[in-house]
This record gives structure tokens, sequence and C-alpha cells, in this order.
């Protein structure tokens, strides 16, 4: 029997708008590089776990702007990189230039609160296990999830990233379950959906965009009122 449902946080319940790897994509056509939005979208976490290690190692946004922003190039380099374009120090800069002068809200999506509501109304215990460099209450509570959380568990606390165990373990520990207890809602599967089944909790991929037609191992939905109705 499920007892507690976790949940993914970044393009789970929440995403960037406007979209990140379109704003990445839009600043390379400025500059005469040609990617593609779809590969930047699949290179990005890689970023951000390269940004994440950096920050725990210390706080990028308290080192000397040069030191700051050489993390940042770095990002930049290490996005496009991934997404098969590999550029010089300087065009990073110039990318990073114009990336800056986007200002990115962070939103929920319109299924979030309303499968948030039904599942607290099943006296379920919910929480978040993310992969995030900095402390997210404060995030939490101006998107309005407070209400529906019991705990949130991130990387930048615990000192590791999904899929390694740790994190999961945190989140069993403070929901106070056992493994087979707990379900596991993410975007990913490498991070996700292996991640949690290597601790022992069961887990659903959300698949948003029909990424991941090839996924046959776990149930695969495409809202997460469809996990509702999965329960």
């Amino acid at each position: 029997m499920i007892k507690a449902v976790c949940f993914d946080l970044y393009n789970t319940l929440a995403c960037f708008q406007p979209p990140r790897e379109e704003v990445y994509a839009s600043a390379c056509g400025e500059l005469g590089i040609e990617v593609e939005p779809k590969a930047l979208a699949e290179s990005l976490p890689e970023a951000d776990a390269f940004w994440r290690e950096e920050n725990l190692r210390s706080p990028v946004e308290k080192r000397p702007e040069e030191g700051k922003t050489a993390v940042y190039v770095e990002y930049t380099i290490r996005a496009l990189k991934g997404a098969g374009v590999k550029i010089s120090r300087e065009k990073a800069l110039q990318m990073l230039m114009k990336v800056q002068k986007v200002g990115f809200k962070f939103e929920l999506y319109d299924d979030s609160l309303p499968a948030l509501k039904l599942l607290k109304e099943r006296k379920l215990i919910l929480g978040l296990i993310s992969n995030v460099g900095m402390d997210i209450f404060s995030m939490c509570k101006d998107l309005g999830l407070e209400p529906y959380l019991d705990f949130r568990i991130t990387s930048f606390e615990v000192g590791c990233d999904k899929p390694q165990p740790g994190i999961f373990l945190a989140a069993l520990k403070e929901a106070q379950v056992k493994p087979e207890e707990a379900l596991y809602v993410g975007d990913q599967y490498d991070l996700d959906v292996v991640g949690a089944r290597g601790v022992g909790m069961k887990a659903v991929l959300l698949d948003r965009n029909d990424s991941f037609t090839s996924i046959g191992d776990c149930p695969r939905i495409h809202s997460l009122t469809e996990m509702v109705e999965y329960l």
C-alpha cells in the first residue's frame, strides 16, 4: 500500500518560463550557431549537475565576480557541448550575456496543484526530492506548494544528487515509510526512475512531451492527473 508520494520539482511540478532551451537556442542563433532546443533540453541537466557540484564546493553567488563568471561560462560551454556544439570561452561569455538579459520565471504546471490537492485529501504523505543546489523553502512557498508538502529533500542539504541512493533514503527517513510504501514521480528515467527503484521505491515516469516512448519497464504518464488515476 502506498503511503507516501514524492515528486521531482523541475519539469515535473514546475518549469522555467520562457523555457531555458529555447532561450539558449535563440542566443546561439544570434551568434550564428545552430542548435536544436530539444538537444539543449537534454544537455542542460548535465550542466546543472556541474553547477551544483561547484556550488557545494563553494557558494557560486558569494564568489568574486571573476570566479562567478568563470563558473557560468563553463556551464554554458558544457550545455552546448552536450548538445553537440563546441564553443570558445569568448563565445560562451557572449551567450551568457544574452541569456542573462532574459527574465526567467519559475511557474507551476496547470496540473500540479490539483493533483497535490487530491493526494492530500487521500491522507498521503507528500514530499519533494530534487537535484538543486540551494534551499528551496522560499521557492516552494512562492509557488504555493507549501500547504501540500510534508517535507523537501534536496541535493543541497544531503550532499548527493539523484540517482544516488542517499537522497532517496533521506526522503524515506523523513517520510517514515518503507521503500515499498513510497512512490516517486519524475520526468527523467535515468535519474528518477532508476534512482527510486534502486532503493526499492516504486516509480512513475512523467513524460509530458512523449520523449520516452521506448521506455516500457515502468508506468509512463503524460500529466499529473493521470498519476492520481494510476494510484
